[in-house]
C-alpha cells in the first residue's frame, strides 16, 4: 500500500470548511474563525486542491456542499471533534479547570445570572479564561455535541443522550401584568387562573415559551404576539399588551416600571437552571466540582435543589 503523506493537510483548514458548512457563508465563518475572507477562501480553494475534489457549490449569493463535499465535510467533524477532545483530555491531566473554559448561556438567563456569576468565577478560578456564547437553548446544546462549546447553562431536563447535567437552583415564575389588568389586583396569583389569548409570548425556539404555553393550559395560536426577547416582552406588557409569565432573575432592578407593571408570585410555577456538558468529556470531576461551587452561590429569589 502506497504511504500517503498528510504534509499538504492542516487541521485548521479542516476547521474552515467545517465553519462554512456550518454557517454557509464564507464572511461569517471567516469572522468565526478569525481570519480574513479571502484568507479563509484561498486556504479552502487549496484544501480543494489537495484533495482533488470540489467541496462547495458558490454563488454570489449561495453557498452549499457538493454532494462528495458533504460526505468529507462529515468526517471533518470527526477529525475537529477527536482534536478538540485530545486538547480537553491534555487539559484534565492538570487538575482544576484550567486554560479556556467556552460556557453557553440561554438568552432568557444569560443578562441576569451571568453579571453576579463572572466576578465569583473569576475569584475562584483565576486561571481560567471565560469564553461566553448566549443562544438558543437546541442551538447551544447543539454547540457542545460538536464540541464548540464545554458548558451550557440552561433549563433542565435536558433529554439529548450522551450529555450529562446537574441540576443548580430553582428559579420561580411571577405572573406580570399591566397596571390595568383584571388579576393585577390580587395579591398571589393561582396559577389556574392563567388562561386567555392576551397571554403574551416569546418566539419559537424559547423554552421559556413552552414552560409558560404549559403553566398556562394554552396553545401557541396564530395570531397571539410574539417577543424576540424577555426586554421586548417586558416592554409588551408595560405597554398593555398583555401579561406573561417572566423568571425571577429578571425582574429585578424594575423600579422604573413600577406605575405601569405588576408583579405577582403564583401558586406554583417555575423552572430548574442547571449546567450540562458532554458526557464524553474528560473533565468529568473538575466539571462536577465546578458545578458544586456554582450551587453554593444560588442567586437572590431562588432556591436550592436536591
Amino acid at each position: 500500500m502506497t504511504y500517503m503523506t498528510l504534509s499538504g493537510l492542516s487541521l485548521r483548514d479542516i476547521e474552515y470548511i467545517v465553519a462554512v458548512d456550518d454557517l454557509r457563508n464564507f464572511s461569517r465563518a471567516a469572522e468565526r474563525c478569525g481570519v480574513s475572507q479571502a484568507g479563509l477562501s484561498e486556504q479552502v480553494r487549496k484544501l480543494e486542491a489537495f484533495l482533488n475534489v470540489q467541496l462547495f457549490e458558490r454563488t454570489r449569493r449561495h453557498v452549499a456542499p457538493t454532494p462528495d463535499g458533504a460526505r468529507i465535510i462529515h468526517s471533518a467533524r470527526h477529525v475537529v471533534a477527536a482534536a478538540r477532545a485530545m486538547v480537553e483530555m491534555a487539559r484534565s491531566l492538570d487538575g482544576p479547570l484550567e486554560g479556556i473554559l467556552r460556557i453557553g448561556v440561554i438568552a432568557t438567563l444569560g443578562p441576569y445570572y451571568v453579571p453576579r456569576l463572572i466576578p465569583l468565577i473569576r475569584k475562584k478560578y483565576p486561571q481560567l479564561q471565560l469564553q461566553l456564547t448566549e443562544g438558543l437553548t437546541d442551538r447551544l446544546l447543539e454547540k457542545l455535541a460538536q464540541t464548540e462549546l464545554d458548558i451550557v447553562l440552561a433549563a433542565l431536563p435536558c433529554d439529548q443522550t450522551n450529555l450529562q447535567s446537574l441540576p443548580l437552583f430553582h428559579e420561580p415564575f411571577e405572573a406580570v401584568f399591566p397596571k390595568n389588568h383584571p388579576l393585577a389586583r390580587k395579591q398571589r396569583i393561582d396559577i389556574n387562573s392563567l388562561r386567555g389569548d392576551d397571554l403574551l409570548l416569546l418566539e419559537d425556539g424559547h423554552c421559556l415559551r413552552d414552560q409558560a404555553l404549559s403553566l398556562c393550559h394554552s396553545s401557541g395560536g396564530e395570531n397571539r404576539r410574539l417577543a424576540t426577547s424577555l426586554e421586548m416582552l417586558w416592554h409588551m406588557i408595560g405597554a398593555g399588551e398583555g401579561y406573561s409569565l417572566i423568571p425571577k432573575l429578571a425582574l429585578q432592578h424594575r423600579t422604573e416600571w413600577e406605575g405601569l407593571i405588576a408583579c405577582l408570585p403564583l401558586s406554583e410555577g417555575g423552572r430548574q437552571i442547571g449546567m450540562v456538558w458532554r458526557a464524553s468529556d474528560p473533565r468529568q470531576q473538575a466539571f462536577m466540582e465546578f458545578g458544586a461551587f456554582l450551587r453554593q452561590h444560588i442567586p437572590e429569589g431562588c432556591q436550592k435543589v436536591a
